[in-house]
């Protein structure tokens, strides 16, 4: 049976609209009210009216119940509802979920959203310390670690970080150049909270440490904001307002000896696997390459885990991303340009779902930062968790 076949809903589904409030650090408003807003914009941007929703899909971190949803926008009756787990690693899962409820027949019109005050309200990357111990597997997990001062996910990343720094021969400047070319990208993008906002390599270089080796710059923002995606048939998509995103392939994937971001036991901390795992899904299913691909929107909550991306889906080899990246194949105009919305370095930080939107603004030719004659981009989710990918095309 081939990779297609196994991926039955890959050419045949799309995301026919895309929503989102504006990114800030201070909402004002309920996370309820930043879903419903997102939702109900990505339902005018598809031209569907809510009566015709059937189900909705988030991540299991998402304080608004999808009934919530559902009765504020006078939603209906809903068929599917499904919800992922694994923080930021849930993005382009979502949108799996989605797409195999459209391709069975289980929902016509699927919404996927996530919405928080994640700068306002409730900081991920406060980290661990504080909050009271729950009796369930996670909290164990984390109790190995956070005596050690392993308290944050910065802490975590640059655990690997060192390893690949010593492994390769990759420096800090590196990892800067991921943070200057997205913020350059968002400088020319007006939804980015760093619209206008560049930085050069030595004002990275001269931010602080928060944890060595990364620096102020390397780590993403912390956004108050909603984003939200509409998955239906591509046959109902062509019928709709914006030429559809088309769906080639979708993969989830877990590695041996995962962890939450601790990964630290596998025999190598170089690779991400659980990326290698959704890379290899996502050419089978596709039928195409790394070469085949003009864009790239990969997960960059902190920059060294890009580099990493780039080796596990094929765009260079094992230990040479550093080489990539020096060369500019990541600015607009390179061998493949990087988050040209800005990525959540520099648009906001919206657990990738943002990402997702900017991919779909590629393949419609609508994007600020528009990559000429795209047919295929790439998205990833979170990494360094059990994540999950997507490749979106034009349709054919």
């Amino acid at each position: 049976m081939s990779a297609q076949r196994r991926h039955s809903y890959a050419g045949r589904t799309a995301l026919s609209g895309i929503g989102a409030t504006e990114f800030s650090k201070k909402s004002g408003r309920s996370e309820l009210r930043l879903a419903v807003e997102a939702v109900a914009a990505a339902l005018d941007d598809a031209g569907i009216d809510a009566g015709d929703v059937d189900g909705l899909v988030t991540f299991s971190a998402d304080t608004n119940p999808e009934i919530e949803i559902a009765r504020s926008l006078g939603l209906g009756e809903l068929t599917f509802f499904s919800r992922i787990h694994y923080g930021g690693g849930a993005a382009c899962a979502t949108v799996q979920q989605a797409a195999m409820a459209v391709a069975s027949g289980v929902a016509e019109v699927v919404v996927c959203y996530r919405a928080f005050n994640e700068r306002s309200g409730n900081r991920f990357g406060a980290g661990v310390q504080g909050l009271p111990p729950l009796p369930n597997a996670e909290s164990a997990q984390f109790a190995w670690y956070a005596p050690y001062g392993l308290l944050t996910p910065a802490s975590w990343v640059a655990m690997f970080a060192q390893r690949y720094m010593h492994l390769t021969g990759t420096t800090s400047e590196d990892f800067g150049r991921v943070a200057v070319a997205d913020r350059r990208h968002a400088s020319t993008n007006p939804a980015a909270w760093f619209y206008g906002k560049p930085i050069t390599l030595q004002d990275h270089q001269a931010s602080r440490f928060i944890v060595e080796p990364l620096r102020l710059l390397d780590c993403c923002q912390e956004t108050d904001g909603g984003q939200a995606l509409v998955v239906t048939s591509l046959e109902r998509a062509r019928d709709l307002r914006h030429p559809p995103a088309v769906i080639r392939a979708a993969a989830q994937g877990s590695g041996a000896d995962q962890h939450m971001m601790t990964s630290y036991y596998r025999d190598d901390l170089t690779e991400l696997p659980e990326m290698s795992v959704v890379a290899r899904q996502l050419w089978e299913t596709s039928g195409i390459g790394p070469d085949d691909v003009q864009c790239a929107v990969l997960y960059d909550h902190f920059t060294p885990f890009v580099l990493y991306q780039l080796e596990e889906l094929g765009f260079c080899a094992r230990g040479e991303a550093r080489d990539f990246v020096r060369d500019g194949a990541i600015e607009i105009g390179g061998r493949l340009p990087l988050n040209p919305h800005g990525g959540q370095l520099g648009e906001g930080y919206l657990h990738g779902m943002n990402g997702i939107a900017e991919a779909v603004r590629q393949v419609r030719g609508s994007a600020v930062n528009q990559i000429p004659a795209l047919e295929h981009v790439v998205v990833t989710a979170g990494t360094g968790v059990p994540t999950s990918g997507l490749v979106l095309g034009t349709d054919r």
